[in-house]
């Protein structure tokens, strides 16, 4: 989880946590001085599912956490983008790839630490990559040899599971997860 907000983004006083007075039924972090109610939302991750055939693109990690293991390309979405703009910006950061969007494929909810993972699947272009700093290496992977213990995240190997699922019937539904 994220760290408590400790001071208002208003006037920078302290907050505390306590009900509001307009009958909101959940604490808040409230400023002691301006009274205004700061809410703490959960933050969206967003990425994509690079096929070339029968085969997906993962990165290796460049960056904590889990540094070193694999992931398909994603991150936070930012102020100003649709989910769909994230994905594919996070996929020309990571891992400097030319694709063509397609459809929204896994919406995976992780209340334990506050985030929303959505993950579009995309179809590559090239076989050609051209990694960002976040990235030591971007490759292209077969179902059988994608290193499942060595990958980054829960919700990776969940979409991962589902694409390859999916790619056997030739359907590819939106999946809607919990990830506890």
């Amino acid at each position: 989880m994220r760290a408590p907000i400790k001071h208002c983004k208003n006037c920078g006083m302290a907050v505390v946590y306590r009900l509001p007075d307009d009958g909101d039924t959940k604490q808040r972090a409230v400023c002691t001085a301006c009274t205004t109610i700061h809410y703490e939302n959960p933050l969206n991750v967003v990425g994509t599912v690079p096929y070339w055939g029968d085969k997906v693109l993962l990165c290796k990690r460049n960056i904590e956490p889990r540094w070193g293991m694999w992931t398909l390309p994603a991150g936070f979405m930012e102020l100003g983008e649709s989910t769909a703009q994230g994905a594919a910006r996070e996929t020309v950061e990571e891992a400097g790839a030319e694709f063509e969007m397609e459809g929204l494929f896994t919406v995976l909810n992780v209340p334990r630490v506050g985030q929303v993972h959505l993950f579009y699947r995309a179809k590559l272009l090239s076989d050609q990559f051209n990694p960002g700093v976040e990235t030591i290496e971007a490759r292209l992977y077969a179902e059988h040899e994608i290193p499942w213990e060595e990958l980054a995240f829960k919700t990776v190997r969940e979409t991962l599971e589902r694409f390859f699922a999916d790619k056997k019937t030739g359907r590819y539904a939106i999946h809607d997860l919990d990830i506890h």
